[in-house]
């Protein structure tokens, strides 16, 4: 088969498309031949040497897919070989073929092509996982993403305000902005022309929003706390702007705020298939009724990894860039 190759860590030429061997399928694990894998920054720090993929994974980055089942394992049971389905992965989803678990596997959502269903499972998983499970996020509470524009963040409006959520994004120009409110979101913020602090202070009479999802990381971290209302929690999924950072402590005791990290990527496969479990019986009808729709922002075939990481690093993207085999 052919795949995406990290040739050295560095810029996007390194991904480089070549053959490489057929992955191994193990009696729990269904063998997808894939139609299309998206992007995700982990991809991009991947291909720097930053992020190396857990062990045992596909060496190849790609941590989402969409495609047919070539062929399944001895103890597999529910899916068939011709089954379309999308795919939760540790790796590998830059490549024709993947090994799959087979907790991590998800039908094609009713009503979504083939295609656009490979830009649903790694940010349906990390939001529901982080924001929802962890962050216990409630109908009638108000909540602030960070990066609203972004894949993660498209898909964090809709499915925050398909739950009865008050909802408010940060965004770094009009156009991205307009963008998430078209989607739903209530208060959109330019972080580069506004205090996000003090807009989110203002817009809930001072007491701040309930759950705070962010991918920035140290330069926030202090910000974030000040925008929470009493029992906030915060959800830290993405270090862009660093990763040490100091705190006020004494501004988690008064109005008892709790910091909460995630990372999908190095879950163990059965604490994934919990995730994907719940994925599938939440948020799967929410996009079949046309509540959370893919945002995607374009199509580049396999061989083109490299313009593509480009375009994610430029961040002039809005929602998921695909790759299609």
């Amino acid at each position: 088969m052919k795949a995406i190759v990290i040739s050295e860590p560095g810029a996007p030429e390194v991904l480089q498309l070549r053959e490489v061997e057929d992955p191994e399928v193990k009696d729990d694990e269904v063998l997808i031949r894939v139609h299309a894998t998206a992007l995700n920054r982990a991809d991009t720090l991947q291909r720097l040497g930053s992020y190396p993929p857990p062990p045992g994974s596909s060496p190849y980055p790609g941590l989402e897919c969409s495609g047919t089942i070539e062929s399944i394992g001895n103890s597999v049971s529910r899916w068939k070989v011709g089954d379309q389905v999308c795919a939760l992965l540790s790796g590998g989803g830059y490549a024709e073929k993947v090994a799959v678990p087979v907790g991590q596997i998800l039908p094609i959502p009713a009503g979504i092509s083939l295609k656009d269903a490979a830009a649903f499972p790694e940010v349906s998983c990390t939001v529901w996982s982080t924001v929802f499970m962890m962050g216990r996020l409630s109908p009638g509470e108000s909540f602030l993403v960070h990066g609203g524009s972004s894949g993660i963040g498209t898909f964090a409006i809709q499915m925050a305000k398909h739950q009865g959520v008050r909802v408010f994004v940060t965004a770094g120009n009009e156009e991205k902005l307009a963008a998430c409110k078209e989607l739903g979101a209530d208060v959109c913020i330019n972080y580069k022309t506004d205090d996000f602090v003090a807009r989110v202070k203002a817009e809930t009479d001072g007491k701040g929003v309930d759950v705070i999802l962010d991918c920035i990381g140290a330069p926030y971290l202090q910000k974030n706390l000040d925008s929470l209302n009493f029992d906030g929690r915060l959800c830290i999924i993405g270090l862009m702007g660093g990763a040490n950072a100091e705190i006020k402590l004494s501004s988690l005791l008064p109005k008892r705020l709790t910091v909460l990290g995630a990372a999908l990527r190095p879950r163990s496969k059965e604490n994934k298939a919990v995730v994907v479990a719940e994925v599938e019986k939440i948020v799967w009808p929410a996009i079949e009724a046309g509540k959370v729709k893919p945002v995607i922002y374009k199509y580049l075939p396999l061989s083109q990894a490299a313009e593509g990481h480009s375009l994610m690093e430029s961040s002039s993207h809005i929602g998921k860039i695909l790759l299609v085999t």
